[in-house]
């Protein structure tokens, strides 16, 4: 069996401590409720203070949770109440379409794939959960990257490799792009990630008015367009399932 890391195991210790408390902890109190010496805890303490994770008051030198952890806390809420909301709807867009659903979210220069739904036919699908997509290429990415102001940045930033001969890689086109999504209120892809395959996507927003996710369906070139453009009542039925998520989030009429 694997032995576990003492200095993780001390530091989650060390945060469910914090966690706990209805005040700030100075350093001997720390050590002696966790039974540390001093000098291990202040070690701890300052790597956890550094990553953001801890925060020191300057006044009393007391420790408490940061503002790191707590931002991490309320992602993975957002997440799984993103999820939750969405259940139906994706659904209901899955059968309607005919086609892959797909819910993501920005996540390390990336799409991060939350939620998929199976194509409703009896073809042999691999479930997607957990697997990352490209900002700059795929629907989801260009609707997160146009409506997010960080995933933005970090489309411009990240190497935005050519996957087909029609991936927008120019930063001066790529924006362009974006332009558009927000002028239509959803994003295409058509074989810039994969050939014969074609998505569509739109942003999904909370009750504060801001993204926190895309929604949209992937399927073969030939099922998603007509004439080559996208098929116009597969583009309202992604944007009608972005909205009913959004307001069943609470972000109200869009």
């Amino acid at each position: 069996m694997a032995r576990n890391i003492q200095s993780l195991e001390r530091a989650a210790a060390m945060l469910r401590l914090l966690a706990g408390g209805e005040r700030r902890l100075g350093l001997s109190d720390i050590a002696s409720s966790l039974g540390l010496a001093k000098g291990t805890a202040h070690g701890i303490l300052r790597t956890l203070q550094q990553e953001g994770f801890v925060e020191q008051d300057g006044a009393s030198g007391r420790y408490q949770l940061g503002a790191e952890l707590l931002r991490l806390g309320t992602t993975y809420l957002d997440v799984h109440e993103l999820r939750a909301r969405a259940l139906v709807w994706t659904d209901d867009l899955a059968r309607s379409s005919g086609e892959s659903v797909y819910l993501g979210v920005l996540h390390q220069q990336g799409v991060l794939i939350v939620h998929h739904v199976f194509r409703p036919d009896d073809s042999r699908q691999v479930l997607e959960i957990g697997a990352m997509q490209p900002l700059h290429s795929t629907a989801l990415g260009k609707v997160l990257s146009a409506y997010d102001p960080v995933a933005h940045s970090e489309a411009l930033e990240a190497d935005r490799k050519a996957f087909t001969d029609r991936t927008v890689c120019d930063p001066d086109d790529f924006e362009h792009v974006l332009d558009l999504t927000r002028a239509r209120g959803y994003a295409a892809d058509v074989e810039e990630t994969w050939m014969g395959v074609a998505s569509v996507a739109a942003p999904i927003h909370d009750r504060r008015r801001m993204p926190v996710g895309a929604v949209g369906i992937t399927g073969a070139v030939e099922r998603v367009c007509r004439d080559g453009e996208l098929r116009p009542e597969l583009i309202a039925a992604v944007r009608d399932c972005a909205r009913a998520v959004s307001r069943d989030l609470g972000a109200g009429r869009f």
